[in-house]
């Protein structure tokens, strides 16, 4: 994500400040979910609901942007899109997302909250924009990061295979791992 701001910064000014818009909701709302989260292993919606708008307007706007610029990678041939429509891309990662995370929840209900699939919809928003290796990495390193923490509380026998915990700051800090890390595509 830093990598397409400084790309977005020299090519286009309102698809710039439109991307810091969102990763600055994102931040904050990262920041609010997983305190909530960690604390009473809830994801409330009076959260998670908006942010699927807060996130909508801003990345389909920047899309939006790019593509009425011709900007270089936002159009059809530069492959910011999803079978050539960049904002396609934005909500096909949110749905294909929410998916995944409703189907994991409906073949084991106690391992997952239905707060987790709400959440994955607005992840998905966010790494659909960047492209799909970062929807995987996004999801993989969730599960990475969830599954590293559950053998350390186990390590240290503060845990066991029963023991709950709040997958909610590992979805997220794997989505800020993929936008971090990852380069855009």
């Amino acid at each position: 994500m830093i990598q397409r701001l400084g790309e977005l910064g020299a090519g286009n000014a309102l698809a710039f400040w439109l991307v810091l818009a969102a990763c600055a909701y994102f931040a904050v709302m990262a920041v609010r979910l997983t305190v909530i989260d960690v604390r009473h292993h809830l994801l409330p919606n009076r959260i998670v609901f908006p942010s699927y708008g807060v996130a909508g307007v801003l990345l389909l706007g920047a899309a939006a942007s790019l593509v009425l610029s011709g900007v270089q990678g936002a159009t059809p041939d530069g492959g910011a899109g999803l079978f050539g429509v960049p904002g396609l891309r934005i909500l096909a990662g949110g749905a294909v997302l929410w998916l995944f995370y409703f189907l994991l929840r409906a073949a084991y209900p106690p391992g997952m909250g239905f707060g987790d699939v709400k959440l994955a919809g607005v992840l998905g928003m966010y790494l659909g924009f960047l492209g799909w290796p970062h929807v995987f990495a996004g999801t993989f390193a969730a599960f990475l990061f969830g599954g590293l923490w559950s053998l350390g509380l186990l390590a240290v026998r503060r845990g066991s295979l029963k023991s709950s915990i709040p997958f909610g700051p590992f979805m997220l800090a794997g989505t800020a791992a993929a936008m971090v890390l990852l380069p855009a595509s």
